[in-house]
């Protein structure tokens, strides 16, 4: 019996120990977070392709912890305060990082 409370206790702390490597940290995402944020990409670049006035391939999306950063090269600064909008606007945005540069 004294065994099998050893054994037990090894794989318990096994466990636990594999379930505090999928916390986030200040520079990481847990698992669950990565996915919310790939979804908030594909939603911006869907709302950025959607708007007929902007050039969506001149346009990167990165999201990190619900953060938007917008980069590339643009033809106007109305492009990039429209690209700004369409990405504030995405439901689970939490802000705006505009890395965009005009040409």
């Amino acid at each position: 019996m004294r065994i099998f409370n050893q054994v037990k206790a090894f794989f318990s702390i096994i466990v636990l120990a594999s379930l505090l490597g999928c916390a986030a940290t200040a520079t990481q995402q847990a698992t669950g977070e990565y996915v919310d944020d790939a979804v908030i990409t594909a939603k911006v670049k869907a709302a950025i392709f959607d708007d007929r006035t902007l050039k969506s391939t001149e346009i990167n999306v990165e999201t990190f912890k619900g953060v938007v950063q917008l980069s590339g090269f643009v033809n106007s600064k109305a492009d990039i305060n429209q690209a700004v909008r369409v990405a504030g606007a995405v439901p689970g945005v939490v802000s705006v990082k505009n890395d965009m540069r005009h040409k």
